[in-house]
């Protein structure tokens, strides 16, 4: 385990300037996604999304971007998972995106919400059957028996919906608002480039930090 310590990059990509950047900061993330789709970045709406239980305890998991634009960042997921309590307590929460071959990470904090069961319905009817079902077959975050325990509940659900299962009222999406948002570019000797983008009102300013 020694050698994790002797592992080094030295990141020569790209750079950012606070004379470049937009005003704002989802224009950024626009280019920067898009950009990172034709480098061809393995799954590049992949977030970590970050949140934080009554007691402040954090806790982290990989989930997937579905939309992005002025009113924010959104994902789906179980309403009753761990996630979903936490933010049931904690309206808030923390995104981070990494696109390795980019040498770029953007971090997002905001306040979150659930979208309208119009748009949860919209979404859920657009992905595939197998998916759908294991939305009513996975009690997320619950303590399960066995694999044997989710095998017999997607049969039975499939036995039950077929290939249309309705969206379940504990499963659909959330919106983050942000607040504040980071761009980092990796530079060479760690000297990288960060962008610090903080909502005032319906204002953002934007301020170089230090790496």
């Amino acid at each position: 385990m020694d050698s994790i310590a002797q592992l080094r990059k030295n990141y020569t990509f790209g750079q950012l300037s606070e004379t470049e950047v937009p005003q704002d900061p989802l224009q950024l993330f626009q280019l920067w996604f898009e950009q990172a789709m034709k480098a061809e970045c393995p799954e590049p709406n992949s977030m970590t999304l970050a949140t934080a239980d009554q007691a402040g305890n954090p806790s982290a998991r990989i989930v997937l971007l579905k939309g992005a634009d002025q009113n924010g960042f959104t994902f789906f997921t179980n309403y009753e998972s761990q996630k979903g309590r936490d933010l049931a307590i904690r309206p808030q929460a923390a995104l981070l995106f990494h696109w390795h071959e980019l040498e770029r990470q953007v971090r997002i904090q905001g306040v979150v919400e659930k979208v309208t069961a119009a748009e949860s319905d919209e979404y859920f009817h657009s992905r595939p059957p197998a998916s759908r079902i294991g939305a009513w077959a996975s009690p997320q975050s619950a303590t399960i028996p066995n694999r044997e325990f989710l095998e017999e509940a997607e049969k039975r659900f499939k036995a039950e919906f077929g290939d249309k299962p309705p969206r379940p009222e504990h499963w659909g999406g959330y919106r983050l608002r942000p607040t504040e948002i980071e761009f980092w570019q990796g530079r060479p000797s760690r000297l990288h480039d960060r962008m610090h983008y903080k909502l005032d009102g319906n204002q953002w300013h934007v301020n170089r930090l230090a790496p």
